[in-house]
């Protein structure tokens, strides 16, 4: 749960960076402020806008701290922060970041897409012949087991049975899997890997 949440707020800030840059004036604006310090002024005459208007983009920039303003006597002027932007390029747009980012969504989208193939309603249809899709069915039907409570394996059978069968079959796959443990006819779930 705490990796999806981490994942979230990353995909937030990366969703936040892309928005703010996906301005033609602001990219305008980072473009003048690459190579020279300039004012409001100045930077609208350059871009044909209004100053208000230069100071609404100018104040979004500043949330991703890629512009930095001094003053210079009843002036300020700014500058684009090449080292935050370099910051931003190494920590936000690598290809692994860009591809974690949509991993995690596919993943789910995907192994919900299994569960709907393979079950109606609670009822495992049939075991899946491919390895991936089984651990998605495998894993689902771990999930249906409590972490820390100890069973028989009666009891294990009957809760399999439940949603499939075949009890002998899947209980042994979850055990081989990783999911269950067992340890003289008990049975117990394993904390997720």
């Amino acid at each position: 749960m705490k990796q999806a949440v981490v994942a979230q707020e990353e995909f937030q800030r990366l969703l936040q960076f892309y928005k703010v840059l996906a301005d033609e004036t602001r990219l305008k604006l980072i473009g003048i402020l690459a190579s020279r310090e300039a004012s409001v002024e100045e930077l609208a005459a350059a871009l044909g806008v209004r100053e208000p208007t230069v100071s609404h983009h100018l104040a979004k920039l500043k949330t991703l701290n890629l512009v930095q303003m001094r003053a210079e006597g009843t002036s300020h002027l700014y500058r684009l922060d090449g080292e935050a932007l370099r910051t931003a390029n190494k920590e936000l747009l690598t290809r692994e970041k860009l591809a974690s980012l949509v991993e995690d969504h596919a993943d789910e989208a995907w192994q919900q897409k299994v569960l709907r193939d393979f079950f109606v309603g609670d009822r495992l249809k049939e075991i899946p012949a491919s390895r991936k899709k089984r651990d998605v069915v495998l894993h689902w039907l771990a999930e249906q087991f409590a972490l820390g409570r100890q069973y028989p394996e009666r009891e294990v059978n009957q809760l399999i049975q439940r949603h499939h069968p075949d009890s002998a079959t899947l209980r042994r796959e979850l055990i081989g899997g990783g999911w269950l443990a067992r340890e003289r006819g008990i049975y117990w779930r394993l904390p997720p890997k």
